[in-house]
């Protein structure tokens, strides 16, 4: 049974109105107008806590809830129940969800498969937490790929560099720094989960719904529980030889936070695919952006075009080749993956028209034959 059963229900007893407890999930007065249809049919605002097997766990007015999602699902995963949305449920013996309100954000990954499809990982969230750890080796490019998913959601990105207790004392200052460049405009916060170091500041920075993301074993459920100030999540060790974790979170799973506000926990993401995620890029390689409107040529590739301000800038060291050769790479991966979704959009509109063609045919000569 999920977790969030103990914690909901100790924060309903203890509110003072079913306003209240829908509030401590993160319901407010655009939310209550987005959802005056669905009151005036009858139906009560769920906000989903898990969703598990066809089902999910919710969190109403009245308390915890388990219901059904089959009208609520879509062949696209994008579409989706996810957790974090916010939905109308239909109470009754045999409770069910029936329709979700639009998102304001989401976590949308490339589907792990390689199809044209994306997944959500999370919904209406308000900060994205990148967790790092500093006693693993740093990998540049899947923090890069974490921030694009992080800003293109929506979100407000911040970078938790975990496992300060277990980092080189000597080396700790240089990775800080290397990766506070990786990340121009995101809060870098320095943590341990074990020592309590810069959990103060991380709880400060991160505000309304916070999801946590990274590769397994970089502490992320380690340091929710510290978030969460209890033994909520499981935990597990990490591969000396290798620095890998096994996923200890198997679910997405959205926790009250007891300073307020809440948490969503997700498995390890092994594979960080690019869901078009154009915005996104924009914001995480900012100053390629920037140095590329100086650039003599607007369509200018950056490679051997005359006047180039970001090769440039690569030859004075401001810029490293490195990172441009990531921020072309993720590029290509989300126009590739923004192309392919264009082109199933495309024939699905195709095999409606079919099918409705089709239909039209079959009346037609329904109708002749009654003549």
């Amino acid at each position: 049974m999920s977790s969030f059963f103990s914690t909901s229900s100790t924060s309903s007893s203890s509110s003072g109105s079913a306003g209240s407890t829908l509030a401590a999930f993160g319901w407010d007065e655009a939310f209550d107008r987005a959802f005056a249809a669905h009151r005036a049919a009858g139906l009560v605002p769920a906000r989903i806590v898990r969703v598990d097997r066809g089902q999910c766990d919710v969190a109403t007015e009245s308390g915890p809830v388990r219901a059904g999602s089959s009208a609520v699902s879509s062949p696209d995963p994008v579409l989706s129940p996810c957790t974090g949305d916010w939905a109308a449920l239909r109470t009754g013996s045999d409770p069910q969800l029936v329709a979700l309100l639009p998102r304001r954000s989401a976590i949308v990954r490339s589907g792990a498969d390689r199809s044209s499809r994306g997944q959500a990982l999370a919904a209406n969230i308000d900060t994205a937490v990148v967790a790092v750890s500093l006693a693993d080796p740093l990998n540049p490019g899947r923090i890069e790929r974490l921030l694009a998913l992080a800003w293109d959601s929506g979100a407000r990105p911040v970078l938790a560099l975990t496992k300060q207790d277990l980092a080189d004392p000597s080396g700790a200052d240089a990775v800080q720094a290397e990766v506070t460049a990786l990340a121009p405009g995101v809060d870098t916060v320095v943590t341990s989960a074990a020592t309590g170091v810069g959990l103060d500041v991380l709880t400060a920075v991160a505000y309304g719904t916070t999801v946590l993301l990274g590769p397994s074993g970089a502490g992320k459920s380690t340091l929710a529980n510290a978030l969460l100030g209890d033994e909520v999540l499981a935990t597990g060790a990490v591969r000396a030889q290798d620095g890998k974790g096994r996923h200890t979170t198997v679910h997405r799973e959205l926790l009250l936070l007891p300073g307020g506000g809440v948490l969503i926990d997700t498995p390890g993401l092994r594979g960080i695919g690019l869901q078009d995620a154009a915005d996104g890029l924009e914001q995480v390689f900012a100053e390629i952006e920037q140095l590329a409107q100086e650039c003599a040529f607007r369509d200018c590739g950056h490679g051997t075009e005359p006047d180039c301000a970001v090769q440039r800038a690569i030859h004075t060291g401001q810029l490293s080749e490195r990172r441009l050769d990531s921020y072309r790479k993720l590029l290509r991966e989300s126009a590739w993956a923004a192309s392919r979704s264009d082109a199933r959009m495309r024939a699905g509109r195709t095999d409606q028209q079919k099918s409705i063609t089709r239909h039209l045919r079959a009346t037609y000569r329904f109708r002749e034959r009654q003549q």
